[in-house]
């Protein structure tokens, strides 16, 4: 079956007769489901269950709870969720290019995908194509209703299958897309019906286009593609090709010139210095090359010496409505990480980041200078904050509260370098977590805190509490408890946290203390319970940290917790591809708050003080 497409637009349609989702990046797939007969088919009516096992599992699991509306077909895109709008296209293709079956299964396991319908076209074997849009999308919505699945695409759920939610307003769906770097939006007109292969004019797709100002660099005579780059240094930098949206007057006379000014000839490629600058609309950076290239327009006002690598890296990243200043300033002498560095690895991770920010007083640490000069924290809101900056007056401070990403990135272009947060929300006084900070003397006395981490993880797991681990950025490890929101005070964490330090210093009162004096600890690891209290803050998971090393205070999976860990594996760049290969491991970490047996645990505490 082939699927009905959507015709690319440039400019919303913004009358009551349209809805909006977001647009996904991954591999159209339509879902045909017959009690254990299933098959997921691609564009090309490729079956790609085979390909993508952990679907086929998942769809087998929940079988009983939707046999009701057997036959069944949807429609939707099977996608590598990185974040609530934004899909991971490279993992995908990695993942549909695997031919080892063993390869295929341990990726499976270790990232699932994910199958996020958006239609509905047959129910109990009756077609409903011909059924209004919006009827179908009804219809769509009992059935998840009924098997409890996301409406919103979220990896909080373990569900690999979720609804992708529509919505009327273009403004709202927009906003999420540009927030999460989202690939664009999908407009349907609510009475459209589903037409097998066919590219409509009633769904139509506004893509999220990102811009670079390049040159032209070459003319490849045989397919008629433009070769494009920018400068890194003095030298030339290829990014890659375009052909499309120049249109046919323009061409043959780019051609001409082109022609003209060769300097080389390689195989009917022909070879131009840097002189011609043009603006070019991409997806994304794929691979060393712009993905999906068009052309948009020329550039007589820019001049080649203009069109720099830096200023191509600071256009990728996207960052919305914040002008970036003085992007090459050095911050870390090791690795040799600048500004620019910085900013693009904020924009990178805020999407992981900003949900522990988020209704949360703030304390930073700027680094003006980077690690060169002196550091300075920052409670209070300066005077000179833009009007958007959200702030919170708590204990006569007025605190800076980062809901959003602008905010994030103004304050990253601040030098914001470390972000500090408290272990509550600003909605009420109630513990929203719990945080043992694990403080070895050194980074030498590491293996002290893996040691810790893995003594309360069993105690945790007898407990049946669900914990996550991060690295504190430093020397130390730090595990979490999140809690169910407004029902645990201060002091009755405080029985929990001190029943656990107890436990350990009498377990092995020779490796763990709760000495807070450094010279009395004697080389022991200081189990800081102290520190969770009210009005204490503790670092930010993806925070990076204002020392020589760079280092990140980076969630963990539990597993890694062994003798292989150090700290300093986790820097800047290997943070960055840890979120492109693998799931973050905080990432049920919200939805893990009403599942917690906290409260017998704490009534037994009570009855035992």
């Amino acid at each position: 079956m082939k699927p009905m497409l959507p015709t690319l637009k440039s400019d919303a349609p913004l009358n009551s007769n349209w809805i909006f989702e977001i647009k996904y990046d991954g591999f159209r797939a339509i879902l045909e489901w017959n009690h254990n007969v299933m098959h997921l088919w691609s564009r090309n009516e490729k079956d790609l269950l085979p390909q993508f096992p952990e679907i086929e599992a998942y769809l087998t699991c929940i079988n009983e709870r939707v046999k009701d509306f057997f036959p069944l077909i949807l429609d939707g895109e099977l996608v590598v969720l990185e974040n609530p709008g934004h899909a991971n296209f490279g993992e995908l293709q990695i993942r549909g290019r695997m031919k080892s079956k063993d390869r295929i299964k341990e990726f499976a396991r270790r990232r699932p995908c994910k199958l996020l319908v958006f239609d509905l076209l047959e129910i109990n074997g009756l077609s409903i194509r011909n059924h209004p849009l919006v009827e179908r999308k009804k219809k769509l919505k009992n059935i998840i209703d009924k098997i409890e699945v996301p409406t919103n695409p979220t990896n909080a759920s373990p569900a690999l299958i979720q609804q992708i939610s529509s919505e009327k307003d273009f403004k709202k769906v927009w906003n999420r897309v540009k927030s999460f770097d989202g690939e664009g939006v999908v407009a349907k007109t609510i009475d459209s019906k589903w037409e097998e292969g066919k590219r409509t004019e009633t769904w139509i797709k506004l893509k999220n286009w990102k811009k670079v100002s390049c040159f032209i660099i070459g003319l490849d005579s045989s397919n008629g593609y433009y070769h494009v780059g920018v400068y890194k240094g003095k030298i030339v930098y290829p990014l890659g090709l375009f052909l499309f949206s120049l249109d046919a007057d323009k061409k043959q006379v780019l051609n001409k010139v082109i022609k003209e000014n060769s300097y080389a000839n390689n195989n009917g490629l022909l070879k131009i210095h840097p002189s011609i600058c043009i603006d070019i609309h991409y997806l994304e950076w794929f691979e060393e090359k712009l993905r999906e290239p068009h052309f948009h327009a020329f550039r007589f006002d820019l001049s080649p010496e203009e069109c720099t690598y830096d200023q191509f890296l600071l256009d990728e990243a996207h960052i919305p409505d914040i002008s970036i200043t003085h992007p090459d300033k050095p911050l870390w002498e090791k690795d040799a990480i600048t500004k620019l560095d910085f900013v693009r690895y904020m924009r990178k991770i805020s999407s992981f980041m900003l949900p522990f920010l988020h209704n949360r007083t703030l304390t930073v640490i700027r680094f003006p200078h980077g690690i060169f000069g002196e550091p300075f924290y920052q409670k209070n809101c300066p005077e000179y904050a833009p009007d958007f900056i959200q702030t919170h007056v708590k204990d006569g401070i007025d605190y800076i509260v980062c809901n959003d990403l602008k905010s994030l990135m103004w304050l990253a272009n601040q030098l914001s370098i470390e972000f500090h947060i408290p272990f509550q929300t600003i909605l009420d006084p109630y513990v929203s977590e719990i945080v043992f900070d694990l403080d070895p003397p050194s980074r030498k006395e590491f293996h002290l805190a893996i040691k810790a981490s893995q003594m309360m993880k069993k105690i945790f797991d007898q407990l049946e509490l669900i914990s996550f681990i991060k690295t504190s950025g430093n020397k130390g490890l730090q595990v979490y408890i999140p809690l169910p929101e407004r029902k645990f005070t201060w002091d009755e964490t405080r029985l929990f946290t001190e029943f656990i330090a107890n436990y350990l210093i009498t377990e092995k009162p020779d490796l763990f203390t709760i000495e807070r004096l450094k010279k009395n600890r004697k080389g022991r690891l200081y189990v800081d319970f102290v520190q969770h209290a009210e009005g204490k803050t503790i670092i930010a998971p993806y925070s990076m940290r204002g020392h020589e090393d760079a280092l990140v205070a980076t969630p963990l999976f539990w597993n890694e917790v062994n003798e292989h860990l150090h700290p300093e594996q986790f820097t800047m760049q290997t943070v960055l591809h840890r979120i492109n290969k693998l799931p973050c491991p905080f990432e049920n970490f919200f939805s893990a708050k009403e599942n917690q047996p906290f409260e017998p645990i704490l009534n037994f505490l009570k009855r035992s003080k």
